[in-house]
């Protein structure tokens, strides 16, 4: 796999799980930006998000990983920005479908909703797909007309 510069971000409750896979992003070779946050006190996860995603955008990072307590939050965040897809992910094939078909370039955990082994091969799963294009680039297109 290429060496991928991907931004992390977390809120307190994906904190532990975003610390287990910044340590997997980098024992796979990836260049990793951590946004945060780094402890325990209560902070608020739409502050993460938009850092992340501004950094995808930006072209800062070719793709961002968030994490709160269901990544549900996060991703609600993320997306609100035009040009992110951001996707919450509990499996392997939720991450090779949503890189293959829907272009997504945010991959949300949520820490209270999945196992940290299940995730590392999710999110790993998540970088090593490409984009199928083809018959999927209308239907992103048309995702994109949508949010602009």
């Amino acid at each position: 796999m290429e060496q991928l510069t991907i931004a992390l971000g977390a809120d307190h409750a994906g904190l532990e799980l975003k610390r287990q896979l910044l340590d997997a992003l980098q024992a796979a070779g990836h260049v990793v930006t951590d946004h945060g946050t780094h402890g325990p006190e209560s902070v608020d996860y739409p502050d993460f998000a938009h850092v992340v995603a501004d950094a995808v955008t930006s072209g800062a990072a070719r793709f961002g990983v968030l994490v709160c307590g269901s990544g549900i939050g996060m991703a609600i965040s993320a997306n609100r920005n035009p040009s992110i897809r951001a996707t919450v992910l509990h499996n392997t094939t939720e991450a090779r479908l949503t890189r293959a078909h829907n272009d997504a370039n945010i991959a949300c955990f949520g820490n209270r909703m999945i196992g940290t082994e299940v995730a590392i091969d999710a999110l790993l799963t998540f970088l090593a797909t490409a984009y199928e294009g083809g018959r999927h680039a209308r239907r992103v297109a048309k995702i994109e007309r949508a949010t602009s």
